[in-house]
């Protein structure tokens, strides 16, 4: 499949020596040649200029930078003021979300949700902006039912998305079941599987606990009995993710998108596995 891609994600630094080394992480990772680099946005813009110094840090150097933009706790007006910003700077692409409220924030906004942002977006912008959305193979953890779910999905595609990363998964049959369920309901964009590479257990629990993605039982047990073994952990780990990562390449998928989490060595370590 000759017009695969690949794309990393990084968080915005908040301090000095963050921003150093995110610059060494991009540094690492950048003879990868990723098609973009998306860089995450707190919701209700609590991390705003950290994105934006990001991305135009990243298209100084040469590679396309997506940023995140949530709606949740926002208005059309400070969403408009954004979007004039990427587009004054040359951004043509955006990871458009509802995102989480943070706590203590009592105002949702004028957005309820992910496809109303991206409708404005189209409104506002035209087709100047690559707009992708987010998709849970393993069921969005507040939606009411799986229906419920993959019909959200379906009107975010709808509403000018022209494609979606999926929340990180271990279970390939997941992402399968949901691809196949969408395009039964008339979805053809590219559905990129997103790829978690932590090889940390108590963060990786955590972090999947949070977002609704499971770990199979015998990889928790596995991740148990190694105990304080980082090594061990961190071998586990990137054996189990790798055999993903090539079952989903030998199915036909669109790409990989790989969540960083501003460190290089993970994802280069399953690059090089997986010999792209």
């Amino acid at each position: 499949m000759t017009d695969r891609y690949y794309s990393f994600e990084f968080f915005p630094p908040k301090t000095a020596e963050g921003a150093e080394k995110l610059r060494n992480t991009r540094a690492q990772l950048a003879p990868l040649q990723p098609k973009y680099i998306s860089v995450t946005f707190g919701a209700g813009g609590t991390t705003q200029r950290g994105t934006l110094d990001a991305v135009l840090e990243i298209q100084r150097e040469g590679i396309e930078a997506a940023p995140h933009l949530s709606c949740v706790g926002s208005s059309r007006e400070s969403i408009r003021d954004i979007l004039k910003t990427y587009r004054d700077n040359g951004i043509r692409h955006i990871v458009a979300l509802r995102g989480d409220m943070p706590s203590g924030m009592g105002d949702i906004g004028e957005f309820r949700y992910a496809n109303e942002l991206v409708e404005f977006i189209r409104a506002e912008t035209g087709d100047w902006f690559n707009i992708e959305v987010a998709a849970y193979p393993e069921y969005h953890p507040q939606a009411r039912s799986p229906r419920h779910d993959l019909d959200n999905f379906v009107r975010k595609v709808k509403a000018g998305a022209n494609s979606a990363i999926t929340q990180y998964f271990f279970n390939a049959d997941a992402y399968f079941r949901f691809v196949d369920d969408v395009r039964a309901m008339g979805v053809e964009v590219p559905i990129v599987p997103g790829i978690m590479p932590i090889t940390n257990h108590s963060q990786l629990m955590r972090f999947s606990e949070m977002c609704g993605a499971e770990v199979p039982r015998w990889v928790a047990k596995r991740l148990e009995s190694f105990g304080d073994d980082k090594e061990s952990i961190r071998a586990f780990v990137l054996d189990v993710v790798t055999a993903l990562c090539e079952r989903l390449l030998a199915s036909g998928v669109p790409g990989l998108h790989f969540y960083t989490l501003n460190t290089a060595g993970a994802t280069k370590a399953i690059w090089q596995r997986l010999k792209l």
